[in-house]
Order: C-alpha cells, then structure tokens, then sequence
C-alpha cells in the first residue's frame, strides 16, 4: 500500500461581495502579488503538499494574468455556485487525476494569505493520525451575544467550548467527496467542509491556529493583511 498524498483546494470562484471593489477580492493587491498569489505561494511552500487544484470561475479574465511558477504544480477546476459545489469539483478532478481517494486534502480559502508555515505543518501532522482529520481553529476570547433581528440583546452565550473555524480544514479525498455531495443533495447550508463532514455523521478536531490566519472580507482585514505580510518580509 503506498503512502497517502496530500492535496490542497483552494475555491477562487467567488466575488467578494462584501469588500466592493471593481475585482474579485484574492485579486486585489498585497505588494508584489495578488491575494490569492500569496495564499498559493504558502501552500506550494509546503514539501508535503503535492499538489494544488484552485476552482475558478468560468470566464474568469484574472487568473490567466497571473505568473503561477510551476513549481506550484497548480491544476484548475471550474467554480460552483457556492463554495461546495467549488470544492466538489475539485475533488473530482484530483479524483480523475493523480490523487487516491484514501489521500488527504487540505481546503483553504483564496482569501486567506497570512497562514503561517508552522500552523499547516501542525495540522497535517495532528490531523493525519485521527480517523476523520480536522480544522485549524481559534477559541473564541470575546463575550458572545445572542441578538435579535432589530438589534437587542437575547442572552449572552457561553463561549466555552466555542471555536472560530478557520482553514485549511483537512479530510480524506472521498470522504469528504461523499459529505459534500451527500450534503448539497439535501439541500443543507454547508458552511465549511467541517460541517458538510458533521452532517454525515463524522467527527472532526480542531487543531489550535494563530489569529493572524484571518480571511480578508472588508478594508479593513486587508490592510491587517497587509501589516502582517509585510512584517514577515521584514523578519
């Protein structure tokens, strides 16, 4: 039996509604590169990683203006309409290509390009020893409130135990192949591939990661982004 591979996703078909800019977000800029450049340069980074299948949307007139290095050893897939179906179909071409479906892969959103190189290594390594695999996470620090569609506060809930998911969120290839699709047959709102894999029954872990690995949705997360980018090329 040979040993078992690891993949990365990484879904780009989205639009980014929420910064209101002219582009998709992990095109907009961060010095040298675009958003998305930087988070395939950090999976690409990675020995482990054999591979890299990004899911964009068709017609997309950005991605052929980028200068993927082939080294990256990045394929394409086309973008769904929501980020399970993106995902999915990444799968399947890794499925109909080199990857076997006892491989591991790691989803990580486009617009996330401050994961540290430490934290992916730790979670591969901790996830690969559990049955399922698991998420990068942080606990949750701040006072939670429950509110109301107006706006008043309901309750305060109890954050313990609470975690912010994050990415990469790491899974056999057809297990999660099967989640997914199992998932978006029944109509359920797949937020992430933790909770397609909950649905069907499975039980992920959380891995511990940094509060750096933040997801760019507003001007503001993209200039934090910035800082903490340009503070690593200074280190």
């Amino acid at each position: 039996m040979t040993e078992a591979r690891f993949w990365a996703i990484v879904p780009a078909a989205g639009v980014g509604r929420r910064m209101g800019g002219e582009m998709p977000k992990q095109y907009l800029r961060i010095g040298d590169r675009c958003i998305l450049e930087h988070t395939l340069a950090t999976l690409a980074a990675c020995s482990r990683v054999s591979g890299i299948c990004v899911a964009i949307a068709d017609g997309d007139p950005y991605w052929p203006t980028l200068a993927i290095p082939d080294r990256w050893r990045v394929t394409l897939a086309a973008g769904g309409a929501e980020r399970a179906n993106s995902v999915l179909n990444a799968l399947e071409v890794l499925l109909m290509g080199p990857a076997d479906p006892l491989d591991w892969v790691l989803v990580h959103d486009a617009a996330r390009p401050c994961l540290r190189h430490e934290d992916l290594e730790r979670l591969i390594d901790v996830a690969c020893r559990h049955p399922v695999g698991g998420i990068l996470a942080q606990p949750v620090a701040d006072t939670v409130k429950r509110v109301s569609a107006t706006g008043d506060i309901l309750e305060t809930v109890n954050r313990n135990g609470l975690w912010y998911a994050q990415t990469p969120q790491m899974f056999h290839l057809a297990m999660l192949r099967d989640a997914l699709a199992t998932g978006l047959g029944a109509g359920f709102g797949l937020t992430d591939e933790a909770s397609a894999m909950e649905r069907a029954g499975w039980t992920p872990i959380v891995v511990e990661g940094h509060a750096e690995n933040i997801k760019i949705t507003s001007p503001q997360d993209l200039e934090l982004a910035r800082t903490y980018l340009t503070q690593r090329v200074r280190a």
